[in-house]
């Protein structure tokens, strides 16, 4: 019989194209398997294979854990005090082991066993042929629709296998079997059976590797396709630059006669593409992100990550678009906030803010309307302005003279320390169930959780009973992290 075993791994070996000791490991862990039927399901097993003669041992095995974990599974688990007494110099995670009486092969039945090594010989095949796949580094995944599974799209290409899932199709998009499909490769999931390659058609990465393959100056270097943003299969923005004087970007993605880009449009069902041109300066790479819309003017807030967009009102809707398309797409490609506005919503939040900074100074540097009137009129919104902006600038202000500008400067500071105390007096009230919350895997910052203080939230309820725009206006994080902070403040609502 061992002489038999060592046949048999020879021939799978040179069957399917594998490695040797990759077989052998398939027999062993069907060898494992049967010996955990015969012993029982809750031992774990090693069985040992000599490459040379076929003969094999069985062992039994028992994982070493910490003491304060406890016996999850007693018949293949040992505590490490327990473990300490055998073994001195034994680990958590080591193994002990002990030797067993080993499962006749006869005893197995060899069809079974058959059965498990071919199924572990495909799935060492499998991996074989992925990791082949990736080595090339190709991007783009080009395939037949094989078959559907359980609602994802099977793609084949050669004998590699990609998933595409029904979230990951472009909307409205009818795919059936025997049909040529190309897709972006997202990553591979090894928890997947079968096809572990798993592919996109709505991601902003495909349509930047089609553009790359229309786009022969974009392999050359000569342009750049910075970032990408899509509706799929409605319409999607892509931002460019050319790093040579003599390439337009934007007319070398177009093509002669909208050749490249409508190649790219017809693969992805007629989604409309407009081409932006991509600038280091913020408010231009936003002015170019929302046309065809003209915008009149800008204001840029560093502190929010956000820009107020006026516009007149003839192109407040082309601004703003479908359903909110056009503003969704340009903040999504430039990574800002946009808010469109009329140029009387603009004057009217300016006076707004004009009168909230005005009666700050009032209050806190104890002046009259008319010295606050002037820091305004010079810039100035805040108090921490007043306090730190570089002394030579405040002082080429022709109203204000050095004694002014060092009283207002203290005043400033001493504002700014009375009101730090305050706040953090407001910090020691907010309870630990709310400090301890999570976003984005990690804990709040201090100055999060002083921002929700001074809006007077300081419990966990406190934070569920807020709406998104309302959490959004207190803090100044953006809607989808507001959101998923107050659906986290309210899991013990459904938990409890």
């Amino acid at each position: 019989m061992n002489r038999e075993m060592l046949m048999l791994v020879d021939a799978i070996s040179r069957e399917k194209t594998v490695e040797r000791d990759t077989v052998f490991g398939a027999v062993e862990a069907a060898l494992a398997s049967a010996s955990k039927k015969f012993h029982g399901a809750e031992w774990d097993i090693r069985v040992a294979v000599d490459r040379d003669t076929g003969e094999y041992e069985t062992f039994r095995r028992w994982l070493v854990v910490p003491d304060i974990a406890g016996l999850q599974n007693p018949d293949a688990e040992e505590m490490l005090s327990d473990a300490l007494d055998r073994i001195p110099d034994i680990e958590e995670g080591d193994y002990i082991e002990e030797a067993i009486e080993s499962v006749p092969i006869g005893r197995i039945g060899a069809q079974a066993a058959k059965q498990v090594i071919l199924q572990k010989i495909r799935d060492a095949e499998r991996e074989t042929l992925l990791n082949d796949f990736l080595s090339r580094g190709e991007k783009v995944f080009v395939g037949t629709v094989k078959r559907l599974d359980k609602g994802d799209i099977i793609v084949e290409s050669g004998r590699v296998e990609g998933r595409l899932k029904r979230s990951e199709m472009i909307p409205k998009e009818n795919l059936r079997t025997g049909d040529r499909v190309r897709s972006v490769i997202m990553g591979v999931d090894p928890t997947q059976r079968g096809a572990q390659i798993m592919l996109s058609r709505s991601a902003p990465a495909f349509m930047m590797e089609l553009f790359a393959q229309e786009v022969p100056e974009i392999e050359q270097g000569l342009l750049e396709i910075k970032s990408c943003a899509r509706d799929p299969g409605s319409r999607a923005k892509i931002a460019v630059v050319s790093h040579d004087r003599r390439v337009d970007p934007i007319g070398t993605c177009v093509g002669v006669r909208g050749s490249r880009v409508n190649g790219v449009t017809t693969e992805l069902a007629g989604e409309r593409v407009d081409i932006v041109l991509w600038s280091e300066d913020p408010a231009q790479f936003v002015i170019g992100a929302l046309a065809p819309a003209n915008v009149a003017s800008i204001v840029v807030d560093e502190e929010r990550h956000a820009m107020d967009v006026v516009v007149d009102e003839e192109n407040l809707a082309i601004a703003i678009g479908r359903g909110g398309q056009n503003v969704r797409l340009a903040s999504d490609l430039t990574g800002w906030r946009i808010n469109i506005m009329t140029a009387e919503e603009s004057q009217a939040k300016q006076q707004t803010e004009s009168q909230s900074a005005r009666a700050l100074f009032v209050d806190k540097l104890d002046v009259d309307e008319e010295v606050a009137d002037i820091l305004i009129a010079e810039g100035f919104t805040s108090l921490e302005e007043v306090a730190y902006v570089p002394l030579q600038e405040m002082l080429e202000i022709e109203s204000f003279d050095e004694d002014t500008v060092n009283e207002l400067r203290t005043r400033a500071k001493d504002a700014l320390l009375t009101m730090e105390i305050a706040r953090e007096e407001k910090v020691d009230e907010v309870s630990q169930d709310l400090r301890d919350l999570e976003l984005d895997g990690k804990g709040l910052t201090p100055e999060l959780i002083g921002k929700l203080a001074d809006g007077g939230i300081n419990t966990r309820d406190d934070l569920a009973d807020l709406a998104v725009d309302e959490l959004t206006e207190i803090t100044g994080i953006d809607d989808e992290s507001a959101k998923t902070l107050i659906m986290k403040a309210r899991e013990h609502w459904f938990t409890a």
